[in-house]
């Protein structure tokens, strides 16, 4: 894993050639020794970076074309019809690609701008969206639910008086697995299911025990209305969508029609995949499964959480809604059988994972979401230590989902770790020519 510093590199490269540069002048015993040197030397910074940037757009082809055939395999084999697929790296979209159909029955291909549903990749959103309005002390996390929402209630006073919007975030209010998810999915306004939960016997105290659930994880966009006075889809568009340049990220289903190039979802029967309609569940709930988007946008989305984009949003401040909050011991998940994995919490929608790096001899951390709405299914995946992001959006609800990313993951590694090494190279004999 301590191969996908990719830019490391280059980085190194640039702190030895201001080193270098600045120790040849001193060491000069004239003018025209020292410009000499400096000229010679500025012929080989532009051979090495001229070959840097050759070797990476070499890997960035070698990339594209490993992550095509494990799709393409993946389409043969039946195991699914469409995905897109972004790969990010510092500030560079190494890849946004799509494959496959956006329906089984038509001939329009997915590609990088095709939109999907995301379903509960959205909780990552709303959790960012959350620390931009702390930030700007519009909320806190420590802020209780029932001083915006009068109507809530969970159990008894005393009980409710202690859920706080961190809870709700991070799946603790101590609500049963999936509460009330039945009633989003029918449709009901968020401001009257706030009012349906004195009905719901808590299963513990808030910030206690990790339950994951949708409904009262979406009572934050009302919360969030109060203090703004505006839509959480309105938020969105205004501090992500657009200045990030997520031109076709949206948050309902009238809005979506509208688009050409849509994903149409699909279903596995005994005959095989069949396409079904799209539907509009979860507008009534975008903050825990409404918004839609495309590889494209989702490589910028990345590319933003990894800090790259300060005029947006402060690195620090993004970090806050990575913050584990409470560890997922329960069941067998599907990401705790990746490869080394230690460890699992959640923060503010999204998962934190930590990863035994066998290579490096040390713990690599994954910000982690899985998706699933209206037979669509994605992953998203992000390696802040590495500076590196994964998301795979898919129109079927395929098993693939379960090792997508981890199988990306090594194919990343295994292009990207020939290069490290002449990085490597290259900057120890820059080094020597230099000195002689």
């Amino acid at each position: 894993m301590n191969r996908f510093k990719i830019v490391l590199g280059s980085v190194l490269m640039l702190l030895l050639l201001v080193v270098l540069m600045t120790s040849s002048a001193t060491r000069s015993n004239s003018t025209n020794d020292a410009d000499s040197k400096t000229e010679t030397f500025k012929a080989k910074k532009r051979a090495m970076v001229a070959e840097h940037e050759r070797v990476f757009e070499k890997r960035k082809v070698e990339l594209r074309k490993a992550v095509t055939a494990y799709f393409e395999n993946a389409l043969k084999s039946g195991d699914i019809i469409g995905v897109g697929v972004s790969i990010v790296n510092g500030d560079s979209i190494l890849l946004s690609e799509g494959f496959g159909k956006r329906n089984i029955n038509g001939r329009d291909k997915v590609d990088g701008k095709t939109i999907f549903r995301l379903g509960s990749l959205s909780k990552g959103f709303t959790g960012v969206l959350a620390a931009n309005l702390i930030e700007e002390d519009k909320l806190n996390w420590n802020d209780k639910v029932s001083d915006y929402l009068p109507q809530f209630r969970l159990g008894d006073r005393k009980n409710t008086d202690k859920v706080q919007l961190g809870h709700i975030l991070s799946h603790t209010s101590g609500t049963p697995y999936h509460s009330f998810t039945n009633l989003v999915e029918a449709g009901l306004p968020m401001g009257k299911i706030a009012g349906r939960f004195n009905e719901v016997k808590p299963i513990s105290e808030p910030g206690k025990m990790y339950s994951y659930q949708n409904a009262m994880f979406a009572l934050s966009s009302e919360i969030m209305k109060k203090v703004t006075g505006k839509e959480i889809g309105a938020l969105l568009k205004q501090r992500f969508f657009e200045p990030l340049g997520m031109h076709t990220a949206n948050t309902s289903y009238p809005t979506l029609v509208k688009y050409k190039n849509i994903a149409t979802p699909h279903s596995r029967r005994r005959t095989g995949w069949q396409p079904k309609r799209l539907t509009d569940h979860y507008d009534n709930a975008v903050a825990a499964g409404g918004i839609n988007a495309s590889a494209l946008d989702m490589a910028k989305w990345m590319r933003f959480l990894l800090g790259h984009n300060p005029e947006v949003m402060d690195k620090n401040v993004i970090s806050e809604a990575f913050t584990p909050q409470v560890e997922i011991n329960i069941g067998r998940k599907y990401y705790k059988r990746w490869p080394g994995h230690v460890s699992s919490h959640y923060a503010y929608g999204w998962r934190i994972h930590k990863f035994e790096d066998e290579t490096a001899q040390n713990q690599i951390t994954m910000w982690h979401h899985g998706g699933s709405v209206n037979n669509f299914r994605n992953e998203i995946a992000i390696y802040p230590d590495h500076d590196f992001g994964i998301c795979v959006l898919m129109n079927s609800n395929s098993r693939l989902a379960s090792t997508v990313i981890p199988d990306l993951q090594k194919i990343i590694e295994n292009i990207y770790a020939e290069q490290s090494v002449q990085s490597a190279g290259s900057l120890a004999e820059a080094a020597s020519a230099n000195l002689r």
